[in-house]
């Protein structure tokens, strides 16, 4: 590697160094070994070949001294050819060795990053909803991706670096002593002329770099929410496009600036050590060749001096960074092991057995419920907080009980708030109670599989989240072996065959970002496509069909009447109109049940249902005199 080379190099580390310098941890390193365990036996292989490939880099340049030697002292041919031929044979070794090193390189890394990305990936999803309700998703994505490479360069690049540098500079050095000690200690007392510039100048693009960066995650958030379906929407309804503009362009011109300043930076930083090597060889040659004149040194060591010159500074500069590498290896670590350290609050039970087949019952006894606090579910750096909210576990849901038999349809109203959704996810088993218990078919959700409990119980939400995919990936999320004639079946039901069919590419057809290619209405029809697809055992809907209009609502109703005979349902309706026919009416408010029984036994004991109901459609009337 040239000097030019190192000095990028050390350039580039301290740009992206850590902004704290941590003290080493012992933990840390003795859990990246274990991490590393699998790979063991490349990492061995690489280490070695890389010593070996630091002995060859130093023997080339004695044995062109040799060659030297042996020209200017009048040697025999054959001795000049064959020192010629051992130099080639070397250098064709060194370069096997170097495909060699880096495809182990190659491989150590990358199976590093795949195993981080894996166990990250099933780890984050084994978290629970709170989680993803608090966490900014790009800081999730940087520890998949910035973090997660970061760390596997400990392997690739940091761990070779040091020990390669290590050796090369001891057989440097040795061989430096051996042909010339003077020159070799006037050499090394140039040294800080070459590293102290190095951390300077490496410090001043360090705080470039990073202003650049927080200008550059500026933009890119105002451009996420700018240009995404909702926020272009809002913009254009709202927003001034001039102040848009002018604050893009603020940071958009001085990371032009940054740029200007960084590169002529590094073009000064890498021009004056590129002068300081070419100083320390000319001292090589002068101090060397006066030595060789007077004749206390010969030609071939001059020669050989000045080629191990570059295999001194290079390590050794290398070497005087190897703290800042470290250290940034070990916060990406760091990073990413306390991701993996978060613990899922939804795990499944040793001994969890799977959802009995049948009908199912469910029973919500004595239940009382608070959401987890931040520091329970989520971390600082995940949020960009300095510390995490300690606010929580203010119980939302107190005593509360009620029993839907396999077949029955139980609808929850109340007022917003009130712990309608808080039930639907308990149930889902998205969150576990505090206390009493939620049972399916008479086993506590706790005893039951994760797994089981997804394929038995099928939540709509209001706000029907799509994949920007196509249809037909959209509804095989539910039923990946689902037949083309059961996709077809289940929109048919949705009433949203007509659509798909009209649709140049069909099933194929992407739907967008969240599927803001679909009006509301025929969005929310496709979620409910999907879960007729899946045809849970429980269906919970969650004011499913608020964003449907009249039409659309009346055929939805329809198809969800359909596709809810036989099988146990709780409904939250806002229209109170849609739930009639429900075989109970449970009625929240402040996370308490305050009344429970059929609409018309509700109407007429002239409770908090009747008061909903009237309000209700008193607010339809007036809605209608005003349409009018």
């Amino acid at each position: 590697m040239s000097i030019e080379s190192v000095a990028y190099s050390q350039m580039y580390r301290r740009m992206n160094a850590p902004d704290e310098q941590r003290p080493f941890s012992m933990a840390t390193a003795r859990r990246i070994v274990r991490f590393a365990q699998p790979h063991r036996a490349r990492i061995g292989a690489f280490l070695a070949l890389s010593v070996l490939v630091a002995v060859l880099g130093v023997a080339t340049p004695v044995l062109a001294g040799r060659v030297v030697n042996g020209i200017v002292g009048h040697a025999a041919p054959r001795t000049v050819v064959l020192l010629a031929v051992v130099i080639a044979v070397l250098a064709i070794v060194d370069a096997a060795l170097g495909i060699v090193i880096r495809w182990l390189s190659a491989r150590i890394g990358e199976g590093l990053i795949l195993d981080l990305r894996r166990a990250v990936f099933d780890h984050v999803q084994k978290m629970p909803v709170a989680f993803f309700t608090r966490t900014r998703t790009g800081a999730l994505v940087s520890r998949l991706n910035s973090d997660v490479i970061g760390a596997q360069r400990a392997f690739s690049d940091t761990l070779s670096g040091v020990i390669t540098n290590l050796v090369t500079l001891a057989l440097t050095v040795g061989v430096m002593i051996s042909i010339s000690w003077q020159i070799t200690l006037l050499a090394l007392v140039l040294l800080p002329v070459f590293v102290i510039p190095a951390r300077r100048a490496g410090n001043r693009l360090a705080r470039l770099q990073r202003e650049a960066a927080q200008l550059n995650a500026a933009m890119s958030t105002q451009m996420t929410e700018r240009f995404s379906a909702p926020g272009a929407t809002l913009v254009k309804l709202f927003g001034r496009p001039e102040t848009e503009s002018a604050e893009f362009s603020a940071r958009a011109t001085r990371v032009r600036d940054i740029g200007v300043r960084t590169a002529m930076l590094q073009t000064t930083f890498v021009t004056s050590l590129t002068l300081v090597s070419a100083l320390a060889l000319a001292l090589v040659y002068g101090l060397g060749g006066w030595y060789a004149l007077t004749g206390s040194l010969d030609a071939g060591s001059v020669v050989a001096l000045s080629l191990l010159l570059t295999r001194l500074y290079t390590p050794l500069t290398a070497l005087a960074s190897a703290r800042l590498e470290i250290m940034s290896a070990l916060v990406s670590f760091e990073r990413v092991f306390e991701v993996l350290d978060l613990r899922p609050l939804i795990e499944d039970a040793p001994d969890a057995a799977p959802v009995a087949e049948g009908p199912v019952s469910v029973e919500l006894d004595g239940v009382n419920f608070g959401y987890p606090s931040a520091d329970k579910v989520s971390l600082a750096s995940l949020e960009d907080v300095a510390t995490l909210d300690s606010r929580g576990g203010v119980e939302v849901l107190h005593d509360v009980s009620l029993r839907a038999e396999p077949g029955q349809l139980i609808a929850l109203v109340g007022s917003s708030g009130a712990g309608k959704s808080t039930i639907a996810q308990l149930v889902s088993r998205l969150y576990d109670v505090d206390s009493g218990a939620v049972r399916l078919n008479g086993t506590d959700v706790r005893e039951l599989t994760t797994e089981s409990i997804q394929r038995t119980v099928g939540l709509v939400t209001q706000d029907g989240h799509l994949f920007h995919d196509t249809i037909r990936a959209n509804l095989l999320l539910a039923r990946p072996e689902a037949t083309e004639a059961e996709l077809w079946d289940a929109l048919d039901r949705a009433r949203l065959r007509d659509l798909v069919e009209s649709l140049s590419d069909g099933l194929d057809t992407v739907v967008g970002e969240r599927g803001y290619r679909l009006s509301g209405g025929e969005r929310q029809r496709l979620t409910i496509a999907r879960l007729l697809l899946k045809q849970p055992r429980v269906v919970i809907l969650d004011e499913a069909t608020a964003s449907l209009d009249s039409t659309s609502e009346a055929a939805v109703q329809e198809a969800l009447t359909e596709a809810l005979i036989g099988r146990t349902a709780l409904v939250i309706a806002h229209r109170l109109s849609t739930i009639r026919a429900a075989d109970q009416i449970v009625v929240l408010e402040a996370g308490r049940i305050v009344e429970k029984g059929t609409h018309a036994d509700l109407l007429n004991a002239d409770g908090r249902y009747a008061e909903l109901y009237r309000t209700q459609f008193a607010d339809d009337s007036v809605t209608v005199k005003v349409k009018l």
